[in-house]
């Protein structure tokens, strides 16, 4: 006869190896106060010996799952993955772990992928880039402690930790303008609908750069596409075929900045010489040779870390919301330079 599955082993079985009580071995996994250290050696040798996993919907129900969602709008762009790593990074040393899960761009989605979490008792929720409207928001936040990433306004019952995109903006306009550029394009991604202050970073990005222009007497010039590869590549193409196309691009992503490195590539055009491009992130890929792109570092890891430390603090006890701004650093590599002679064409087409 074939045998069934082992069977998994429990708290009892546990608290019989290690010759304690079941409340003591549940004390060791909560970490609660009064452990003494002999005691946490056996039980931790005898959950290492049989292999225990606790279960996490009963932990739940006991009042802690030691679970942390994370809510995502993308896979795609680099940066979300970056904060995450930051998050993991937090959480490894404490008895908590992530579960991830991406609620794509659209606010319905994204409220189903959170009560997805709610309902598996996750103790505390990690959203980033979060295009829900702020009322539903605050609701949800008053009932379970939540860190939003990316969104600027902050809120009464949740903390945020955001980038000073407007800061991180001007410091890109600047760095453009000293170097010669009048004609910057700056690509950017819909609001989702939301309305100020609680807009995500990419709005105000796009407020920082219209703000800065204006500032230098320029005029500002946006062309409002998604923070993806393919959108940058579209904007780029739309913009260099114009009678007067830019000669600078500011991606407001570093993935729309590959976009539009692919299609200045594509129509001849020179990078930096013919036609600089910048974006923002200062993802990992940007700092590789070929590509060594000029952007704007917002740290996606500190800010990952960041989030799970407000979150690990909110679920301790902490109702006091707390805001936290990640300042911006300019990064200027080799994708830009002075404007070329020709102004925007082709260094092959200029006129003599």
């Amino acid at each position: 006869m074939r045998s069934g599955p082992a069977r998994r082993a429990t708290i009892q079985d546990v608290a019989q190896s290690a010759g304690v009580s079941v409340s003591a071995v549940s004390k060791v996994l909560r970490e609660a106060y009064g452990v003494s250290p002999e005691m946490r050696v056996k039980v931790t040798a005898a959950i290492e010996k049989l292999g225990y996993r606790p279960h996490a919907g009963a932990r739940g129900m006991r009042g802690r799952s030691f679970t942390v969602g994370v809510v995502l709008t993308e896979m795609s762009s680099p940066f979300q993955p970056e904060v995450v790593d930051g998050i993991n990074d937090q959480l490894e040393p404490s008895p908590f772990q992530a579960i991830m899960t991406v609620g794509g761009a659209d606010a319905e989605h994204q409220k189903r992928s959170i009560e997805a979490l709610v309902d598996r008792q996750v103790d505390g929720l990690i959203l980033i880039a979060s295009f829900i409207s702020q009322p539903w928001l605050e609701k949800l936040t008053s009932t379970i402690p939540t860190v939003v990433v990316a969104r600027h306004g902050g809120g009464a019952n949740y903390d945020s930790v955001v980038d000073d995109d407007y800061e991180g903006a001007r410091l890109m306009v600047d760095h453009l303008v000293a170097l010669g550029h009048r004609r910057i394009l700056h690509t950017s991604h819909p609001s989702g609908g939301l309305k100020r202050p609680f807009v995500l970073s990419h709005t105000a990005r796009c407020e920082g750069y219209v703000n800065a222009m204006e500032r230098h007497g320029l005029e500002p010039d946006v062309i409002e596409t998604t923070y993806s590869e393919l959108g940058g590549y579209q904007a780029t193409v739309e913009a260099l075929g114009r009678t007067d196309p830019p000669t600078a691009i500011f991606a407001g992503a570093d993935i729309a900045a590959l976009g539009a490195l692919r299609a200045a590539e594509e129509l001849g055009r020179k990078v930096p010489d013919d036609l600089t491009v910048a974006g923002y992130d200062n993802i990992y890929i940007t700092s590789i040779g070929r590509i060594s792109l000029t952007t704007v570092d917002q740290s996606g890891h500190l800010t990952g870390t960041t989030s799970a430390r407000l979150l690990l603090e909110r679920i301790e006890g902490r109702s006091r919301p707390v805001h936290y701004v990640v300042a911006p650093r300019l990064v200027p590599r080799g994708t830009s330079a002075g404007p070329a002679l020709s102004v925007g064409r082709p260094r092959g087409k200029r006129k003599r």
